[in-house]
């Protein structure tokens, strides 16, 4: 997961202790006690939402973290010892106090558990580390098993990886702290890559999703409460529900320091994208998407469900057992064999088996599907899409399944916007695709995540059908469809991208302000007139505040050594780019442009070893050979440089620039290979005007 969209790796809801914990704070006090946004906890709550207090006490929600004593912690410390994976540990106590003894043999470490978090179907444990860091250990404990096991079993994952136990991906602070407690603050320092972090409350408690309770305790706090207005609590329409759950449970990136409640998603976050890497082809989940990604493909999200018409959202459980759930909406005919064609009331016939498939992460924890999609087995023949038919008939075949859907339903399928994002995940595009995936992505009848993916996906080859295709997608509804149509502008000269750019500084949304200064980050804005330039300077400093609160990763420091590049600023982006190294040594995307960096500086020995640590991690990475070619012609050493620019076309062979070197090269060294070198070259872009003059300037000398 070395990626900086894989945002929580942990099971239930969890915090922390490192300031005042709320949980100890007295009950209601008197009229105008508290600031109006003020965090006064829980037990604040209890007077008059006490149905609403006895669903939470005992949730995911309740249990996200605990102080280590005998009736938090579930794993067996009674002499327990467990190996995995190239690791060993031994859980064990001294008087009151739990520890574990973990590491390869002979390297074994003692560590203190500092907390336990979650209940079901794990609970994982916490060890303090310097710097204001906390990790959770590999071996989680089974809950449901009684027993421990080792996550990401089968992996013998080396220290200096990111997903290993003592690195970030495993940290509180950077991947589950914002989301697991209340009110939040990471307080990450950047130059000495440590943390103090604090919150008002230990766990995720009342005011985690519905805010502050200060003005609310005033106003009802007040003997005679008439003529002030009732501080109203948030979630009552579809939207509001999403602005207090869909931030922690998405995958996405965070574009501000403090994560607020109630502030709408686009203002706080940069939804995940259901593109390949991360979802199926078709939008099905693949990797930990924490649900907002695939329910916003939904048709139940275009109808408004919304979260609490199918979860107790206090007691953290679903409002009904089985497809009892589902008839609340839907006509009791789809609750029969007439619709499902399967016999009894096992599983087979449940609901769920065919429109929520799941998957298990985490090792045993197993969650479903929140597309509410139809079985699509025809899609699994042509794509290789899984489908819910083959899911539990594990001995037959996709065709099998599919012949079976027709016999049932009829050769006609509905129309769905997955048969569109197929098409858009398999570039290049024929004629015909390029014009479905151009009329797909501003059609709005489809989600508008399908839609932001497609754009993500789509090549672009300068047409006019495509620029007018860019042009009505940045006047889209939906904040992630302008965010990404703003990225398709990356391509374009500067000054082309500013005149876009200049357009968006003031939109109504910050992501979209974000990817607009995105696209200037080179600008100097002192050449900007007077008007343009402050909410130019506004929009660039969302910018810059997004990438701070996303440093403590290592795509975090990727990008901000990408920014300070642009900026000119090469001391910088050396400093973020080596701190990226130093935080996940196989971040391979950062040694490329460090590599870059260190030559402009003229440090050509160091991108040298930069790119030769990057081929040896990485032999078959063409871009590599390429810029290494690159390097030492620029040292005078010509033959190595024809082997690398040589491999990388082997590897790579549409890399239009190999050839174009390869054959100026061999043109200088009066090499005769140099016009078929660069004849190749043409093939792949036969209207590049300098390729075409270094031919003709090679052949005028045969």
């Amino acid at each position: 997961m070395n990626n900086l969209t894989s945002l929580f790796i942990f099971t239930s809801i969890i915090a922390f202790v490192f300031s005042c914990n709320s949980n100890e704070k007295e009950g209601m006090q008197s009229s105008n006690t508290y600031s109006a946004n003020q965090y006064a906890g829980e037990t604040s709550c209890i007077q008059c939402h006490q149905t609403e207090y006895n669903n939470w006490k005992g949730s995911h929600h309740d249990w996200a973290m605990k102080l280590p004593h005998d009736t938090t912690v579930l794993g067996d410390f009674n002499n327990a010892t467990f190996s995995a994976d190239g690791e060993n540990y031994f859980f064990f106590k001294k008087d009151s106090t739990y520890y574990v003894k973990t590491g390869t043999i002979g390297q074994e470490k003692e560590y203190k558990i500092a907390h336990t978090f979650g209940i079901t179907p794990l609970q994982q444990y916490l060890i303090k580390f310097p710097d204001g860091k906390y990790q959770t250990l590999r071996a989680t404990w089974d809950t449901e098993k009684k027993e421990w096991f080792n996550q990401y079993s089968g992996e013998k994952i080396p220290a200096n990886d990111w997903l290993h136990w003592s690195q970030g991906a495993q940290r509180w602070n950077t991947m589950c702290a914002e989301c697991h407690s209340t009110n939040l603050k990471k307080n990450y320092n950047l130059a000495k890559d440590a943390f103090t972090t604090t919150y008002d409350n230990i766990t995720v408690s009342c005011e985690a999703c519905h805010g502050p309770a200060g003005a609310h305790l005033n106003w009802a706090s007040k003997e005679n409460p008439a003529g002030s207005p009732q501080i109203k609590v948030m979630g009552a329409s579809q939207t509001a529900q999403l602005n207090q759950c869909a931030g922690c449970h998405a995958r996405r990136v965070k574009l501000t320091e403090v994560i607020k409640p109630n502030v709408a998603f686009d203002n706080q976050f940069m939804l995940q994208t259901i593109n390949a890497e991360y979802y199926y082809p078709d939008g099905q989940i693949k990797e930990e998407d924490y649900v907002l990604g695939s329910f916003v493909q939904s048709k139940m999200f275009a109808k408004g469900v919304k979260c609490a018409d199918c979860h107790n959202v206090h007691a953290n459980k679903l409002k009904f057992e089985g497809n009892a759930l589902c008839m609340q909406c839907h006509e009791p005919t789809y609750n029969s064999e007439a619709h499902h064609f399967h016999k009894g009331e096992d599983e087979s016939a449940q609901c769920v088996s065919c429109h929520m498939t799941g998957a298990v992460f985490m090792g045993n924890d197993f969650r479903r599907d929140h597309s509410f999609r139809i079985p699509r087995p025809d899609q699994s023949e042509k794509y290789g899409t899984p489908n819910a038919c083959i899911g539990c008939h594990k001995d037959k075949s996709d065709t099998w399944a599919a012949n079976w859907i027709n016999k049932w339903y009829g050769t006609e399928r509905a129309d769905h916007f997955s048969d569109y994002l197929l098409k858009a995940s398999q570039p290049p595009y024929n004629d015909r695709a390029r014009a479905e995936v151009l009329q797909f992505i501003t059609n709005l009848n489809y989600p508008a995540i399908a839609r932001a993916t497609a754009l993500e996906y789509y090549p672009l080859n300068d047409t006019q059908a495509e620029f007018d295709m860019l042009l009505t997608a940045l006047k889209d509804s939906s904040a992630l469809v302008r965010y990404n149509a703003l990225a398709k502008f990356q391509q374009y000269p500067l000054e082309q991208k500013a005149s876009v750019a200049l357009q968006y500084m003031e939109d109504e949304t910050k992501l979209v302000r974000i990817g607009s200064a995105q696209l200037i980050a080179a600008l100097d804005l002192a050449q900007l007139a007077p008007a343009q330039r402050g909410s130019a300077q506004a929009a660039r400093n969302e910018l810059l505040t997004m990438m701070r609160a996303n440093a403590d990763f290592p795509l975090g420091r990727l990008q901000l050594g990408d920014y300070y590049y642009k900026q000119q600023n090469i001391p910088r982006a050396i400093k973020e780019y080596e701190m990226a190294l130093k935080m996940d040594s196989l971040l391979t995307p950062v040694y490329t442009n460090l590599a870059t960096v260190y030559s402009v500086v003229g440090n050509n020995k160091k991108a040298l070893i930069t790119l030769s640590t990057l081929i040896k991690m990485e032999p078959n990475f063409g871009r590599a050979y390429y810029l290494r070619g690159l390097l030492y012609y620029e040292v005078g050493e010509n033959e190595l440089a024809i082997n690398d620019l040589r491999e990388s076309i082997k590897l790579g062979p549409s890399n239009f620039r190999a050839y174009y070197n390869l054959a100026n090269l061999y043109f200088t060294m009066g090499n005769a290979k140099a016009e078929n070198v660069m004849l190749q070259g043409l093939q792949i872009q036969p209207n590049s005007q300098e390729g075409l003059q270094l031919l003709k300037l090679i052949q005028s000398k045969k």
